[in-house]
Parts: structure tokens; C-alpha cells; sequence
């Protein structure tokens, strides 16, 4: 699987992933769709780490800093899959942290 290039979800936030080195190392940056924050939505930069295998259905995950517009950080891991058509199909699964005001708010920060 190659990460690289532009990836679209099923509510139209975009992903371009710059590169992967042979280690899996990447970067790039996250276009989202959706957000809670006042402040209007920007692009923001993700870095992140892909298991390369051999059977090319690759695990991976990412980090993606909302600092642009938002006090949060999002937290993504997946797999990718060859689809039955053929092209390659990203299956992930995301945590997201926003900024609260004191220790007693911390269960509300966790999406």
C-alpha cells in the first residue's frame, strides 16, 4: 500500500500524505471536514508511521495537530486493504483530545 498522494473520507476530509521513507516515516497534512472549534477550519500537519509488509495490506498510524484553529490533537490508526476493485482502501480508527480548563473536566476531553 502507498500512502502517498491524497486520501478522501466517507465525510469528505482529505489527507495528502507528502512521503514515505523506507523506514515509514511520513508527513503531510489533514484537510477536515468536520469540526467543533469557533475558529473557521484549516489544513493542519500530520506525522505518522506505516508497518511496511510484504503482503502490502500495511498497518499504520498518524498524529494530526488541530493547532491552526483548534486547542485538540487527533490520533488515527488503520489498515490498508486491497478492495475488491482493485484500488487500495484505507480502514481507520481515531481518538481525539480536546483542551479542558481543569483536571475535574478531564472525562469530557476524550473523543
Amino acid at each position: 500500500c502507498n500512502l502517498t498522494g491524497w486520501w478522501k473520507n466517507d465525510l469528505g476530509s482529505k489527507m495528502h500524505v507528502f512521503n514515505v521513507d523506507n523506514n515509514g516515516t511520513f508527513s503531510g497534512e489533514y484537510h477536515t471536514a468536520v469540526s467543533s472549534a469557533k475558529s473557521p477550519i484549516q489544513p493542519s500537519p500530520l506525522v505518522g508511521s506505516q508497518h511496511l509488509d510484504k503482503d502490502e495490506q500495511d498497518t499504520f498510524g498518524f498524529t494530526v495537530n488541530w493547532k491552526k484553529f483548534s486547542d485538540s490533537t487527533a490520533v488515527f490508526v488503520g489498515q490498508c486493504f486491497n478492495g475488491a476493485d482493485g484500488k487500495e482502501v484505507l480502514h481507520t480508527s481515531w481518538l481525539l483530545r480536546e483542551k479542558v480548563d481543569s483536571e475535574t473536566d478531564d472525562w469530557k476531553a476524550t473523543r
